[in-house]
């Protein structure tokens, strides 16, 4: 496409969306001396990154038309900074949507029509002068990503135009460039042809938000590279086949040499003349094979020399020997069956949106080494060139996926409506398509972390993506090919290799698998980690050995999307959809990470890291069964700690090692102390690294597993009692001793006074509660419709009755409580105050046919805010719930009662601990209250919010200033749930079923 005059008709032409662009190819490095590339620094290349000029206008008609003429001066236009967003740097604003499109309700438009009235343009000026080492040199530039399509000029010629956000765009400039200084000018708009292209879940920018380089070529130059590694069927020896294309003066030499590691020559070839294109094989014995667990890499070194030996290009390209196929419809690495324990990535940092740094980058693949996830899915578009290299060195699996998403042209409302679905078999969307597949795979196919091509996401059917899935098969036949939008259309079936379904329940799964399966499975995306959630994910990875076909899958998803903004009190504060004005918007829905958009971690990784481990633990009281689930690596980089603790406190530590094959088990025998105390014990068991890695440092822990068993006493020991004093007053019922008092209210219907040492603990009268701040996964389903009844015997329950039943050494106050007409039944709580100041508390709730699940029945206390942290015996250390506790053990822990409140992007329930025997809740001077379970554990509760502050916040600001310390004991607490956070309930073994009769029991004490 050769156009020399610029129009923005091309915006809304499926035909044109690249003019003058560079044909793609491989993102491998070259240098022009040996110093160079042992620095990495490439002295071909100039950035400009960094402060451009710039306009912004709100559509094309009021931009400034020839401001990229040399005699329009920008010096006095604003700065900004590239890459980076336009919309997070002053201009526009920013808009999260997920489904439908961000016209939707302002423009009518229909494919591939663009609005006039708003399209907002960036007009981005760059003035430089060439580095000295570049002049006298062909020169290009090099875009890595500009969203949605963008216009270049330099010195007032027009030099391209090129859409998809996602891929490289690049240009010659040669005849264009000047001695001194130059003008590269740059018009990006927001909307385009590529934009219907575009419709994934989530923020909608708009700019230059990926490095911009210039780069010049030796006269003789390997412009693209496909390097494969044929195996044998013994997986033992290769033939490294290396596909050159060359550009520049035909005559010359091209050595190869394959080295590994430690810089040994495995083989090479000398002195071999070349053409144009040219194929080369070196054979390669014994090679180590490239995997997850084991990622190692050999250099293949390609040194071109001119008609006068002298060298010109030194390419140093990585090479992971593996072979990645379908063997009797299973997928196989290396021959092996795999597994994908995986997680979908969008690129985000909540300052600077998509356009993330390296040290992001760094971060994100050290974490995922770190919890055991091995995959990723490069959600919905192709990262950056680093992030697949960082896959290649430290060991992760990769479907990478073309940028094309077409969701709001089909899917209306949660209905499959595709009556003007794109591309689906619109010929005119043909070329568009497969010019995304293309510049993806030429890009990134020298990465072997790259397992699978993805067809794009959610954008239906047709014939024009089977014929992008072909386009893979033909280029690329060593990888598979995914698309998991045949789910809804299975016209063209074939496009995908695997059956991929998003969000499918374990038992819709299962009826797959059991139905005479042609295809593996895999989930492109479960797991919906929106808020509080991720419950019941051990359904989904107990398929894994259950099906042969079933695969695993990656959890949607990785980061919040959440943006840093301010409040009006100038606190930054974690802003989602709507938060900007942006409409049309689907609010937090952002909100789906395991990290928080800062890249704290959340609770729910303890689940996910757990669920995901390859050395699976099975303690008992005496040892522990390793089994090894690595499919090529032994346990030998881990050593075997191993500890006994005794009513949460450690006894005993030692450490062994424990070598089992991959694929192998072994049962380990501890030489652990004998026990004989009644109490109770657990033995723990992980492995740690032993050395630092590149990804962790030693004595990081990988795998874990608890056994925990009690010594029952043989007869309960009689504590000393003394005859209780009991007051009766006309209002309230006391109890006193020399250290203890507490008040009984006839009135109030509970507790009122609670004083220990002279101080007063209960700042208002505990009540039972049935109710919790709904998580996104209740709003999701509904759950706040089907169980409000709930809600409203929290606050607005009656005390009916109370009784005094005095004891020898005790007396007991039992409160019944009426629920509103909605739920006609009656709860009991009897409270029995012992001279010592112990009160054993004890709830009934009577069961009733009829009504829908109760969210919780517990016991809600408002203590004062200066009882600010808490100690408990439970499970820990983060958050759990009945249905999120794999991840959790048994324990002693303590922190800050507001570092117990989960960072949600909207508030709701969080910091529940399941299994806890006893907590106590303290001041800074170490008093306070505990609470001791009787015969079962109870759930902890504690935060500086009530569930129904938290109920009714939609930002964490938005709460009240700090003033009690809220605990919560409870008997039961449902599931979070979270198969996907639109409808999906919690399974139905993790509800709590309100027909039958529940109970629980604790003693209240003061602290010691």
């Amino acid at each position: 496409m050769g156009f020399k005059v610029p129009s923005t008709d091309w915006l809304s032409d499926t035909s044109i969306f690249a003019v003058n662009r560079i044909e793609a190819h491989s993102d491998h490095k070259y240098y022009i001396t040996e110093e160079e590339m042992n620095s990495g620094d490439m002295r071909l290349r100039q950035s400009l990154n960094g402060n451009w000029k710039f306009s912004f206008a709100i559509n094309p008609s009021s931009r400034i038309k020839d401001f990229y003429n040399l005699d329009f001066d920008c010096n006095s236009w604003k700065d900004i900074d590239v890459p980076g967003h336009i919309q997070l740097q002053g201009y526009d604003k920013i808009q999260y949507i997920n489904t439908m499109y961000p016209w939707d309700g302002h423009s009518e438009l229909r494919p591939p029509q663009v609005s006039e009235e708003y399209n907002p343009v960036g007009s981005y000026v760059k003035y430089f002068n060439l580095d000295e080492t570049m002049k006298n040199t062909p020169i290009y530039i090099s875009f890595q990503g500009v969203e949605s399509a963008f216009y270049v000029w330099l010195n007032g010629n027009f030099v391209g135009y090129s859409e998809d956000s996602f891929t490289p765009s690049e240009f010659e400039l040669t005849q264009y460039i000047r001695e001194g200084e130059n003008k590269l000018s740059v018009e990006v708009y927001k909307r385009s042809t590529g934009s219907w292209l575009e419709d994934q879940d989530f923020w909608r920018f708009s700019g230059i938000f990926r490095e911009v380089y210039l780069y010049s070529i030796p006269k003789i130059h390997i412009q693209d590279l496909f390097v494969k590694t044929i195996l044998d069927s013994e997986y033992k020896n290769a033939v490294l086949e290396s596909e050159m294309k060359i550009v520049g003066a035909t005559t010359g030499t091209l050595d190869l040499e394959l080295k590994d590691s430690e810089g040994l020559i495995l083989a090479s070839i000398k002195g071999n003349k070349f053409k144009n294109e040219l194929t080369l094989k070196l054979d390669v014995n014994n090679v180590r094979l490239w995997s997850a667990e084991d990622p190692y890499l050999y250099t293949l070194y390609i040194t071109v020399r001119d008609e006068k030996d002298n060298i010109v290009e030194l390419v140093p390209q990585k090479v992971g020997f593996r072979s990645f196929e379908m063997i009797n419809k299973v997928m196989h690495i290396n021959g092996k069956r795999i597994v994908f324990k995986g997680i979908n990535r969008h690129e985000f940092n909540c300052r600077r949106g998509r356009s993330i740094t390296k040290e992001d980058m760094f971060w994100d693949i050290r974490f995922f080494k770190q919890n055991n996830i091995n995959a990723v899915r490069t959600s919905h578009y192709p990262n950056q060139s680093l992030w697949y290299e960082l896959c290649d060195e430290y060991g992760i699996y990769l479907i990478d996926e073309a940028n094309l998403e077409t969701h709001g042209s089909w899917m209306k409302m949660g209905q499959v409506i595709p009556d003007w679905v794109i591309p689906d078999s619109k010929p005119e969307w043909l070329d568009i398509v497969l010019d995304r597949a293309k510049s993806m795979v030429e890009r990134d196919k020298n990465h072997p972390s790259i397992l699978i091509w993805s067809c794009g996401n959610e954008s239906f059917g047709g014939k024009n993506i089977y014929k992008m899935s072909e386009y893979y098969r033909k280029k690329d036949p060593s990888r598979l090919v995914h698309y998991e939008g045949i789910f809804h259309d299975r016209r063209f079936n074939e496009t995908s290799d695997m059956e991929s379904r998003m969000y499918a329940k374990p038992h819709e799964i299962e009826e797959y698998l059991n139905n005479n399966p042609q295809k593996p499975y895999i989930s492109c995306e479960y797991m919906h980690a929106m808020g509080n959630s991720c419950g019941a994910m051990h359904k989904y990875t107990e398929l894994e050995d259950k099906y042969e076909l079933y695969q695993g899958g990656f959890i949607w998803d990785y980061i919040d999307q959440a943006v840093m903004k301010k409040d009006r009190y100038g606190n930054e504060f974690f802003a989602y959809g709507g938060d900007f004005d942006d409409r049309a918007t689907d609010y937090n829905f952002c909100g789906d990470g395991i990290v928080y958009a800062d890249r704290t971690i959340s609770p729910k990784v303890q689940e996910v890291k757990k669920l995901y481990q390859n050395l699976k633990l099975y303690a008992d009281k005496n040892g522990v069964k390793v089994r090894n689930e690595n499919l090529f690596v032994d346990t030998s980089s881990y050593i075997l700690e191993y500890s006994l603790s005794y009513n949460g406190e450690e006894q005993y530590k030692d450490r062994l090692d424990a070598i089992v094959k991959a694929g192998e088990e072994e049962y380990y025998e501890f030489d652990l102390p004998k026990v004989n105390n009644s109490g109770e014990y657990a033995v723990n068991v992980s492995f740690k690294l032993k050395n630092d890695t590149t990804w962790a440092k030693a004595g990081h822990e990988i795998a874990f597993d608890q056994y925990v068993y009690s010594i029952e006493e043989e007869r309960e020991d009689l504590k000393e009692l003394n005859k209780v004093k009991v007051i009766h007053g006309d209002v309230n019922i006391g109890v006193k001793s020399r250290d203890f008092s507490v008040l009984f209210s006839k009135q109030e219907g509970g507790i009122v006074s609670l004083r220990y040492n002279g101080k007063e603990l209960i700042t208002r009268t505990p009540m039972p509660i049935y109710w919790r701040a709904t998580t996104d996964n209740d709003n999701g389903n509904k759950h706040g419709f089907r169980c409000a009844q709930w809600l409203q015997a929290s606050l607005f329950q009656k005390c009916t009755d109370v009784q005094v039943f005095e004891h020898e050494y005790s007396v007991t106050v039992q409160y019944t409580y009426s629920l509103p007409l909605s739920v006609p039944t009656e709860v009991k709580v009897a409270y029995t105050a012992y001279e010592d100041g112990d009160i054993k508390v004890k709830c009934d709730y009577k069961g009733i046919e009829g009504l829908s699940e109760i969210p919780i029945f517990g016991l809600a206390f408002r203590l004062s805010a200066d009882y600010d942290n808490f100690k408990f015996y439970g499970m820990g250390p983060e958050e759990n719930y009945i249905d999120r506790v794999h991840g959790a053990r048994l324990g002693i822990y303590e922190r800050l009662v507001k570092d117990n409140v989960s960072r949600y992007l909207v508030p709701q329930e969080s910091g529940n601990h399941i299994g806890v025997r006893w907590a106590k809740i303290k001041d800074k001077d170490g008093f306070g209250i505990e609470f001791a379970a009787v015969n079962d554990s109870f759930e902890l509760g504690v935060s500086p919010y009530t569930a129904f502050e938290l109920q009714n916040a939609l930002h964490y600001y938005e709460l009240p200033l700090v003033n009690y310390t809220v605990v919560t004991i409870a008997g039961k607490q449902m599931g979070v749930g979270g198969d996907d956070s639109w409808g999906a309930p919690v399974h139905k073994e993790y509800l709590i079923d309100s027909s039958k009769d529940m109970n629980f029991e604790f003693i209240i004490k003061p602290c010691k």
